[in-house]
């Protein structure tokens, strides 16, 4: 039964790191900022800044 208990949480743990539910928690302890609908626009925003703001050559 541990077994199966570990795997749920392993599970659990992926899901939230795919939804950015983990980027942004980590956003929020890193710049001391506790979790509002503001907030999440700000995360989404850098996000897609990070990921498409600066294009790539060939």
């Amino acid at each position: 039964m541990r077994h199966v208990e570990q795997a749920w949480r392993f599970v659990i743990r992926l899901l939230r790191e795919l939804a950015d539910e983990e980027a942004y928690r980590r956003h929020l302890q890193h710049h001391g900022k506790t979790a509002s609908p503001e907030e999440w626009r700000r995360f989404c925003q850098e996000r897609l800044q990070w990921r498409y703001g600066n294009p790539r050559c060939c």
